[in-house]
């Protein structure tokens, strides 16, 4: 498997507080570093996976399951996966 590097941005005004975190942990999200500026709460993902959507795919339903929902997806330019 290869990991892959992406960011989730979630909708809403949202502000990091120990209870999200905690709630995105349980729900699969334990490979990501959420955090929040200027509003935007997103989660910075390193995730293995056989394909780039597949990786994509399970972490958005992951921050579903937490209850929260994605705005949108980043990806780095030159962003490359890596052999795990």
């Amino acid at each position: 498997m290869k990991k892959y590097e992406f960011t989730l941005i979630l909708k809403g005004r949202l502000e990091l507080t120990e209870e999200i975190a905690d709630e995105l942990f349980e729900a699969g999200c334990d490979d990501g570093s959420p955090g929040t500026a200027a509003g935007v709460f997103s989660i910075d993902f390193h995730r293995e996976s056989d394909s780039l959507e597949a990786a994509i795919n399970s972490a958005i339903a992951n921050v579903a399951a937490a209850g929260y929902e994605v705005d949108r997806v980043e990806i780095e330019a030159g962003a490359m996966p890596q052999s795990a």
